[in-house]
């Protein structure tokens, strides 16, 4: 596997940094690219954003994980809606024009916050990617349930991946199924057992942190299989 890190330049003047990482026999033509977000109070070196991208690497996917400008600078509070989507437009770019990494195909998978925006640029045709994953869909504010987050996914006409924690407070289970029952778009589900919105699961659940993770990069990347993503 091939390592990189990278400067992707934002507007004229911001830059964000980010890890390339690509398989050992990487063809542009062959090989799909994944570019990675991160949610509002984590970073690109988020432990499970980091597993799950190093893990398609090494399964033949081309990954980028970056940050976004707000975690560039050290800040907490994450930037306006027009700067999140400038940004992931900006690595989107930088990876469909890369002479030697870009990829034909590329899929946009986001963590909270990063696949939220990642989706409602998907429905408003600002993010041409051919698939869309979420680490945790934060389809509501924890205990504000009559406040949802979906207006948008009914847009959607790419096929979906939602990977799903029974302990999640910012994605009832059942909520979620009845909206994922309504869009148009080809979805998939995979709830993971024990799981909160980052996928932490207790010490004493009997399946560790890591065959956790193990179990999220799987589904991901049979699905990938499954839908022709090569």
């Amino acid at each position: 596997m091939m390592i990189r890190n990278v400067t992707i330049p934002v507007g004229d003047a911001e830059s964000v940094s980010g890890i390339l990482s690509a398989p050992e026999d990487f063809d542009s033509q062959k090989t799909t690219g994944v570019i990675f977000a991160h949610g509002a109070a984590n970073d690109m070196n988020n432990p499970l954003i980091q597993f799950v991208s190093r893990g398609l690497a090494h399964a033949g996917y081309l990954t980028l994980r970056f940050n976004f400008l707000y975690k560039e600078k050290g800040k907490k509070s994450p930037d306006s809606q027009p700067k999140l989507v400038q940004t992931w437009q900006s690595v989107y770019r930088f990876l469909s024009t890369h002479p030697e990494f870009s990829t034909k195909t590329t899929v946009a998978c986001g963590k909270s916050m990063g696949g939220r925006v990642a989706s409602q640029m998907a429905a408003e045709g600002l993010l041409p990617v051919s698939k869309l994953v979420f680490l945790g869909y934060p389809l509501h504010a924890p205990g504000k349930k009559d406040q949802l987050r979906d207006a948008h996914l009914y847009t959607i006409s790419i096929p979906m991946l939602f990977l799903a924690g029974t302990r999640d407070t910012l994605c009832d289970l059942s909520i979620l199924r009845t909206v994922l029952d309504r869009l148009k778009a080809p979805w998939d589900l995979e709830v993971i057992d024990g799981a909160d919105h980052s996928f932490r699961v207790p010490k004493s659940h009997p399946v560790s942190q890591e065959d956790t993770y193990e179990q999220m990069l799987k589904v991901v990347v049979s699905w990938f299989k499954r839908e022709g993503q090569i």
